[in-house]
């Protein structure tokens, strides 16, 4: 049976871009392998990046993240879900990693050039991001990695750092391939700049927990199609982020009829916006009111997590003991 690992950051509020295009699948995948599928927080990776990076929320947002994918459906007695940190075997085996990785593939990564361009002084810990995300993943021998397309890049070094690993020391890891969500691949901002992204700020994210309120707020001044300077101008929805928000939230009679609608002018955008409002309102209502079930327990959030940890440790361990072995560590 194959075995899945992904992380996600808890660098900021959980936004739709992670829901549909990570915590879905985590939910998915759980369903069909159980406890053969393995998530965690990756609290080590978020100072890695000091722009998006506060260290005065770090607990506090891990706590949330946690909640954002049980509400999600997620569920901790099915699938080993954990905290990176309380599990330190993370940093061992990313040290022995970075043993093997040349600098020079680190600086080739696509998001470390675009992070690192944005900082006055770049931490090392940003060039070696992808080798302890090597160390997240080959620690349990996943083979399966649900992911973002941005994460892509990543996983084939994580492949590249298993090969070159059993080649200096003998055969231990799987190459392990990416899972993506397809329908999902490169969720707009709200603000149409790019990308939906934590680090980009609450501007260009809506929240899976955010009030919906605050999400119509964001959506009522959001870009649309620049053709349609008019009411009766037509548009196109496929170039507008409303349009890629409602293939999201929307069934497929509503879908069919704004984007026509958008067509013909036979819709403004305020009307279009208020239909996908609907969509949201009814999609992110009931994780919403989970989450806040679990934050009124907070005790099952970190006994579960505590589980988990265990679980994954469990795991971890012989796999560093079994490199510790191969890389000729003195055993005691």
């Amino acid at each position: 049976m194959p075995r899945v690992f992904s992380g996600i950051q808890p660098t900021g509020e959980p936004h739709i871009g992670n829901y549909f295009g990570a915590m879905r699948n985590y939910v998915a995948l759980g369903d069909q392998f159980g406890k053969n599928s393995i998530y965690c927080v990756v609290d080590l990776h978020a100072p890695t990046n000091p722009a998006a990076f506060d260290p005065a929320l770090l607990a506090a947002r891990t706590f949330e993240m946690a909640v954002a994918n049980f509400a999600a459906g997620l569920d901790p007695e099915k699938v080993i879900f954990f905290v990176q940190s309380h599990v330190p075997e993370h940093t061992e085996l990313g040290w022995l990693f970075t043993l093997l990785t040349p600098v020079g593939e680190l600086e080739r990564m696509t998001q470390y050039k675009d992070k690192a361009q944005k900082l006055e002084s770049t931490p090392a810990g940003l060039l070696m991001y992808p080798v302890l995300q090597a160390a997240d993943i080959l620690l349990y021998k996943a083979d399966t990695v649900p992911v973002g397309e941005d994460q892509v890049q990543h996983i084939e070094l994580t492949r590249e750092i298993a090969r070159k690993f059993n080649h200096a020391f003998g055969e231990m890891f799987p190459e392990p391939k990416a899972v993506l969500a397809k329908d999902a691949l490169r969720i707009p901002g709200v603000d149409g700049q790019g990308k939906m992204s934590k680090s980009k700020g609450e501007a260009s994210t809506l929240g899976i927990l955010e009030p919906l309120e605050s999400i119509w707020q964001k959506l009522r001044v959001a870009p649309t199609d620049p053709a349609r300077v008019r009411r009766t101008d037509p548009g196109d929805p496929e170039k507008c982020l409303v349009g890629d928000y409602h293939k999201l939230f929307s069934d497929g009679a509503t879908l069919a009829e704004v984007y026509e609608g958008c067509r013909t002018a036979g819709i403004g955008c305020v009307d279009c916006k208020k239909k996908l409002m609907t969509g949201i309102t009814a999609h992110l209502t009931p994780i919403q009111e989970r989450a806040e079930a679990l934050k009124a327990d907070p005790d099952y959030v970190r006994d579960a997590l505590v589980q988990g940890a265990k679980e994954a440790r469990a795991i971890a361990l012989p796999v560093i003991e079994e490199a510790r072995s191969k890389v000729g560590f003195l055993r005691l």
